[in-house]
């Protein structure tokens, strides 16, 4: 059941981007999407509603751009408590460091491995 979940949510939120690029009068781009869904996962998960969605979804709601929002307000909310204040700027990148890393390796690598057309 998990399964079918995680591609419920999953795929919401990926119609919800596309809905926004497509019915918004003035053209919304995909980095208004990245910066939006990023934005609102850590809003959700400030105030406590985004882990829900997590536990019913797991991938679903963790692997979209909302995920990482979310990932990076816990990994604050986890700095402050272990480090106060400074914990706000090395909490988020010590819960993201191994997506930020893949992120980095897989696109250096397909850089070398690919040549852009041009």
């Amino acid at each position: 059941m998990i399964f079918v979940m995680s591609f419920v949510v999953g795929g919401l939120i990926c119609v919800i981007g596309q809905l926004l690029m497509d019915l918004t009068s003035y053209k919304v781009t995909p980095a208004h999407i990245l910066v939006g869904f990023v934005t609102a996962g850590a809003i959700l998960s400030a105030f406590g509603l985004y882990q829900p969605l997590v536990e019913l979804a797991g991938a679903g709601a963790l692997v979209p751009l909302s995920g990482f929002g979310h990932t990076l307000t816990q990994g604050a909310i986890r700095g402050v408590e272990r480090d106060g204040l400074l914990g706000v700027f090395a909490g988020p990148l010590e819960a993201a460091a191994a997506g930020i890393t893949a992120a980095v390796v897989f696109g250096y690598f397909f850089a070398i491995l690919f040549r852009p057309k041009g």
